[in-house]
């Protein structure tokens, strides 16, 4: 085994928790389970890799064994990366064509290795018809570094991809082209929308986050809060159980009775001409307009601003542009004047 290889898989084992490692190991398939059986588990984490290591040493591990493990492991800690969501289209009027995984997978592959000589793809087919991808960027000079590569999700037969970080920009345009060609689709944009929960955004897009599930509410039950004030005027425990009614029902209504796909942000630029009753002004002469950027940020949004009428900090219903980040898709706002 390379020695590449063998630094490569050390240090992939590396970042497996414990609690995780015989999972990982199992799913990844490369050692027997009889091999396994051997290795005592229950030993210093430094001392388990080497063995580990002997064991594929012994298995030659090739590179491409070593990026298998490497897709699963980010698999199971796939809110690590931050994913964007690329979409692609079709010429009007075209047929869908049917699709063969086989296919896709050795186009994807001869795209990027007739525009670059150095740069290693790994697949693992997952489940939901989807098959993660995994590069590693070389240049023409360079070998590929297996440890900044991207990954990318595609579910076949659908417009959409999901693709963590690329620290090269400048393959951002070939990888592109890839996805395009290989799919079988003309165009494709990078849409306004951005999370580390790879589930929420697939939830989003194929609008599969109004599915009836089990019931979560955050608030407290009416009749609960209503007994906190038994002292209250009957009048004004009327007047508020007739409001807190009100408000519950239009954030039903807004936000529906099912968990919201998790998103830890939303960002508004806004670029407006500065308006005032008072004439003149330095602001009021530029030419320009004015710029400010607003970002709301939790680590579960949707369902941070789906509290805030119940708790009584903001008004129901909530602004629009608040309310529709799932339906549009987007957590990147660019708001101007009309």
């Amino acid at each position: 085994m390379d020695e590449t290889v063998a630094e490569f898989i050390k240090r992939t084992i590396l970042k497996i928790p414990m609690t995780e490692m015989m999972t990982i190991l199992k799913a990844w398939d490369f050692l027997p389970e009889n091999q396994l059986q051997t290795v005592n588990f229950r030993q210093r984490k430094e001392s388990l890799v080497q063995d580990l290591v002997l064991l594929c040493e012994s298995k030659r591990a090739s590179l491409r064994d070593a990026a298998l493990l490497d897709i699963i492991y980010t698999q199971f800690h796939q809110h690590q990366k931050v994913w964007d969501v690329f979409q692609m289209s079709k010429e009007p009027g075209e047929d869908v064509d049917l699709f063969d995984m086989e296919r896709f997978k050795s186009s994807f592959e001869k795209i990027l290795r007739r525009a670059l000589k150095n740069v290693t793809v790994s697949f693992r087919d997952a489940e939901e018809n989807a098959v993660w991808i995994r590069i590693a960027w070389g240049t023409q000079y360079r070998k590929p570094n297996q440890y900044k590569p991207v990954y990318v999700v595609y579910y076949s037969q659908t417009p959409y991809a999901f693709t963590s970080f690329c620290h090269l920009k400048s393959n951002t345009p070939l990888l592109s082209q890839a996805l395009t060609v290989a799919s079988n689709h003309h165009k494709i944009v990078k849409m306004d929308l951005r999370s580390r929960y790879l589930d929420s955004l697939k939830a989003i897009v194929f609008k599969q986050y109004n599915q009836k599930f089990e019931t979560h509410n955050s608030t407290m039950p009416l009749q609960e809060t209503l007994e906190l004030d038994m002292h209250m005027d009957s009048r004004i425990i009327h007047e508020n159980k007739i409001e807190k009614e009100r408000v519950q029902r239009v954030t039903q209504e807004t936000f529906g009775d099912y968990p919201q796909p998790r998103l830890e942000f939303a960002q508004y630029k806004l670029e407006t001409k500065f308006r005032s009753d008072f004439h003149g002004g330095i602001l009021a002469e530029r030419k320009e307009p004015l710029r400010c950027l607003i970002k709301f940020s939790s680590p579960h949004l949707l369902e941070a601003l789906k509290s805030l009428a119940p708790a009584g900090i903001a008004d129901a219903p909530l602004s629009p542009l608040l309310t529709c980040i799932p339906n549009k898709g987007m957590n990147y706002f660019k708001i101007r004047d009309k």
